[in-house]
């Protein structure tokens, strides 16, 4: 499915909770989840920097929606985030039930750039979510929003050496 201006202004806002999470020490990622009815029910911001190494939001937004929401609005929900979930992330997600994913940048482009800073390589695989969770309806990433999101990873880089 192609991205719609919609998609596109909630993969903006996950932009700035990226901008946000480094602004805070944390790694740059942001998301938030849209129930079926197009409201905002949810939105958070990595929270890594204290060293909860598990503290994503995308893990957030999935136990927030097991907290909260009916299966049957799990489903019919959708996840907007920063960067592709990792493992974890598709885990929960796929565990919990919720529908679409959005990403504005992938795990391959992530990957790619961290090999071209000579960056650490991360102790989980940045496997696409679908490798993890098959039947997941998943749409990404969003171009315009790569020059952003290598920005904010570049910052963070720069800050861990």
């Amino acid at each position: 499915m192609a991205l719609s201006d919609t998609d596109r202004q909630r993969l903006a806002r996950c932009v700035e909770l990226a901008g946000e999470a480094l602004d805070h020490g944390d790694e740059p990622f942001g998301a938030l989840l849209v129930g079926p009815d197009g409201q905002v029910l949810v939105e958070d911001r990595n929270r890594t920097g204290d060293g909860e190494a598990t503290a994503h939001p995308e893990f957030a937004i999935a136990d927030w929606a097991a907290a909260n929401l009916a299966p049957v609005h799990r489903i019919r929900s959708i996840v907007y985030t920063s960067g592709e979930h990792c493992p974890m992330c598709a885990a929960a997600h796929a565990w919990v039930g919720l529908g679409r994913i959005v990403y504005a940048t992938s795990a391959a482009q992530l990957a790619d750039w961290l090999g071209e800073w000579g960056a650490p390589t991360p102790p989980v695989a940045p496997l696409p979510i679908t490798t993890v969770v098959p039947r997941a309806v998943v749409d990404g990433p969003a171009p315009e929003l790569a020059e952003p999101m290598k920005e904010l990873y570049a910052a963070r880089y720069r800050r861990s050496r």
